[in-house]
């Protein structure tokens, strides 16, 4: 195994949700070890500048950078939609994000009528509708806010009647518009995926879901195969969290998201 082989990859997120991409990469490579940043304390950065947004996912980068990484993963939605072409271009190394991810999936699947759901702020930002249609050009999107499943997600709400009315409230009129495919634009959306499911049945949808987490997973994949830069499962790989705020109710709603317990999560300052 090579030096740059055996370099962990970086994975940051504004908080919580990129451990959900974390912990899809954990099942699909086993071997590779990744260090965790959750900049908890400047949560969200939906609300943000896009200047403010490419500054904070510098510092991000930088301090995961300073770490000696083989991969950077952006797996916040936002940080994506904003910052890549600043990063890709001060990284000397791949750099991956969540959307670009997600609509690759999509476009697999051969559709022409997709549904996304995702943050206001995602929503409103137009990317995976530019994402998709760029990789299908006759392929109709249709998107919905969904603001209510991060706090149902962070509070362990992912099943029972509560879960299920939000999300047939929000997937009503993609139902309405026949999708074919429902995109969880959101990284935290994979821990209400049952509750999804359930609502578009009730709906009488059968639309296949793809959610961002696995389609990063798969993505980190092709492109440390592509470059010659995959572990390999030699034993189990390592995974370090650093947040910037917060770490002991990090460690505590983690779990939850992550699978298991993250161990010892530590706090830094990266501004």
């Amino acid at each position: 195994m090579s030096e740059l082989q055996n370099l962990p990859i970086g994975v940051f997120d504004s908080g919580l949700g990129g451990l959900t991409v974390v912990r899809a990469i954990r099942e699909l490579l086993p071997g590779e070890n990744i260090i965790y940043l959750g900049d908890s304390a400047r949560v969200p950065y939906g609300t943000r500048s896009r200047s403010t947004v490419v500054s904070y996912a510098r510092n991000c980068a930088q301090f995961l950078v300073s770490k000696r990484l083989k991969m950077l993963v952006v797996a916040c939605n936002t940080a994506s939609a904003v910052a890549l072409p600043t990063l890709r271009e001060e990284i000397g190394m791949p750099v991956l994000g969540v959307i670009a991810a997600g609509a690759r999936a999509v476009a697999r699947t051969g559709v022409l009528r997709v549904g996304v759901i995702g943050t206001v702020g995602t929503v409103q930002s137009g990317t995976y509708i530019r994402e998709i249609s760029a990789r299908v050009p006759n392929c109709q999107v249709v998107q919905e806010a969904a603001p209510l499943f991060v706090p149902l997600a962070e509070e362990g709400w992912i099943d029972g009647e509560v879960p299920v009315l939000a999300a047939t409230r929000y997937l009503e009129p993609l139902a309405k518009a026949k999708i074919d495919v429902l995109m969880l634009g959101c990284t935290h959306y994979p821990l209400l995926i049952s509750p999804i499911r359930t609502a578009l049945e009730k709906l009488g949808c059968g639309a296949e879901v793809v959610d961002s987490a696995t389609a990063m997973a798969d993505e980190v994949k092709r492109t440390l195969k592509e470059n010659d830069l995959q572990r390999g499962f030699q034993n189990p790989g390592e995974l370090t969290c650093y947040v910037t705020d917060l770490p002991d109710s990090f460690q505590e709603v983690s779990t939850r998201f992550l699978g298991q317990s993250p161990g010892a999560v530590k706090k830094v300052d990266i501004r």
